[in-house]
């Protein structure tokens, strides 16, 4: 998920409760509801090690009380600063306790990771497979919402009560009830996802393309709407791309956006050009991690002499994010090649065409 949802997440975990046990309780779980993503930083040594790096160590389950500790350490050194003050001076600091509530709000980084269709890696270094539920959008307006309602609406109500003259109540800590109503409400939006998703994949499975039946097929979601699902299914010949309603189909065939009818993609014949590219350092990392990985082979120019000279360019592309009607696929990579099929450049990123990594 984007980062502010992350921070929301972790401020909501605090506002349910948690900060009742310790001071410093919400911030630490806010920063280290969102720390795993410092992985950023490995994009620096090019697009193709942040992509070997992206969601690995810091969003692994080893990984996640080194990164709890980093955040508890900031914090206990900001405390210190400011001269072991907290807002709450008859609550103090528990560290044994915050470093527990990091490690929770670092696990909820995973879970939220893990609901949408990038996937995460959460047994690395022991198993570099990529897990990804397929639920929800990387930005999910809905999730934003209840999230950000769960810790204002307090505020609100208390905004309220000065106006009127009205004596605030005390039986329920402030935050709570608002904050625990919006995790909640998120896990049902998850729930629902959830039951959704599963009919739409079924409905994929249960058809046949072509006159073959499918070898394997998934359902990714799109923004907001619950029901739709873009589909993507294997045969052993094709990937077949189409837009599902998992509101409205019958149990053999599943509707089909009319405005969306379906692709046909033809998987290529292998060649020693694309076996060269799939074997570079780009090309492994992008084939552990794409789902539905395809190539396309554009020969540039021959020199046998100039061995530094590009002579093929070989695009990468995961059919999970060529969504219909956007004019190219999100999240490609390209290899070029020279003439002796060695690597002359590897990029990552947004239709493959990110900061590159040069090879001398």
């Amino acid at each position: 998920m984007e980062p502010v949802t992350h921070f929301l997440f972790g401020a909501n975990l605090g506002r349910a409760g948690l900060n009742r046990k310790t001071a410093l309780a919400t911030v630490t779980l806010t920063l280290a509801a969102e720390a795993p993503d410092l992985d950023v930083f490995s994009r620096f040594g090019g697009s193709a090690f942040g992509l070997n790096h992206h969601r690995g160590f810091t969003h692994s389950f080893l990984g996640t009380p080194i990164v709890a500790a980093a955040v508890v350490a900031f914090i206990y050194l900001i405390w210190r600063l400011r001269g072991r003050k907290t807002r709450n001076p008859n609550l103090p600091p528990r560290w044994g306790l915050l470093f527990a509530y990091a490690c929770l709000a670092g696990f909820s980084h995973i879970l939220l990771d893990f609901t949408n269709n990038y996937g995460v890696r959460p047994f690395w270094p022991f198993s570099e497979r990529w897990y990804s539920a397929d639920l929800v959008f990387i930005v999910d307006p809905v999730l934003l919402v209840v999230l950000t309602l769960g810790l204002i609406v307090p505020s609100l109500f208390s905004l309220i009560n000065e106006e009127i003259g009205a004596r605030p109540k005390t039986a329920m800590p402030k935050g709570r009830l608002a904050a625990t109503v919006a995790l909640i409400a998120v896990v049902g939006s998850w729930g629902l996802r959830y039951f959704e998703h599963s009919r739409a994949v079924a409905a994929l499975e249960a058809r046949n393309y072509q006159g073959v039946d499918a070898l394997r097929a998934s359902a990714y979601p799109y923004w907001v709407n619950p029901f739709r699902w873009y589909g993507v299914v294997e045969t052993s010949a094709f990937f077949a791309t189409m837009d599902v309603d998992s509101l409205n189909f019958n149990s053999m065939s599943p509707e089909v956006d009319p405005e969306s009818d379906m692709q046909i993609h033809y998987k290529p014949e292998e060649t020693p050009v694309t076996l060269a590219a799939k074997k570079t350092y780009l090309g492994r990392v992008y084939l552990s991690w794409a789902q539905y990985p395809i190539t396309e082979t554009e020969q540039l120019a021959e020199d046998p002499v100039e061995n530094s000279r590009a002579a093929y360019l070989i695009r990468f592309r995961d059919l999970r994010y060529a969504y219909p009607g956007r004019a190219r696929a999100t999240l490609g990579a390209v290899v070029l090649l020279n003439s002796n099929l060695q690597a002359v450049e590897e990029r990552f990123g947004i239709g493959g065409t990110g900061t590159g990594t040069k090879n001398p």
